[in-house]
């Protein structure tokens, strides 16, 4: 079994936001040469997530206006504040919107259902993050 490890650097311009990372991902991919296996792909800092879904503007408004719902920024009660950041919502939407994914290689491809793409989601933004690309197989 091979292994193979990268890290994908980013720095959003905006408090948050969502990067579809899919091709650099699929970079990896082929930079491995693993042909059927896994990949995991996970945002290393605890305000930023890695999900699945689908690359559609309107969903990606949906996702941004909801968990600003559930998680509002702009909120002063946030226990997290106590500290001296600002960030406690970021922490929130992180939880929901997961920190991983995986997803199975068949034949050297990500083996995707429709319209499935991967997207890195910033929730407290404008310094650079990363996320770690490891694939395992043969």
């Amino acid at each position: 079994m091979k292994s193979y490890r990268r890290e994908l650097w980013f720095e959003h311009p905006q408090r948050k936001g969502f990067v579809n990372i899919t091709r650099e991902v699929e970079n990896c991919l082929r930079e491995s040469g693993i042909r059927e296996g896994l990949c995991l792909v996970n945002a290393m800092h605890i305000t930023a997530s890695v999900f699945i879904n689908d690359d559609e503007c309107g969903l990606h408004e949906d996702f941004g206006a909801w968990l600003e719902q559930l998680a509002p920024y702009d909120v002063k009660g946030y226990a997290h504040h106590r500290t001296g950041e600002d960030n406690g919502d970021a922490h929130l939407k992180r939880t929901i919107m997961g920190r991983e994914v995986v997803v199975a290689i068949s034949e050297g491809r990500l083996d995707f259902g429709p319209w499935e793409q991967i997207f890195y989601g910033e929730f407290d933004g404008r310094r650079a993050k990363r996320v770690l690309v490891k694939i395992i197989g043969d």
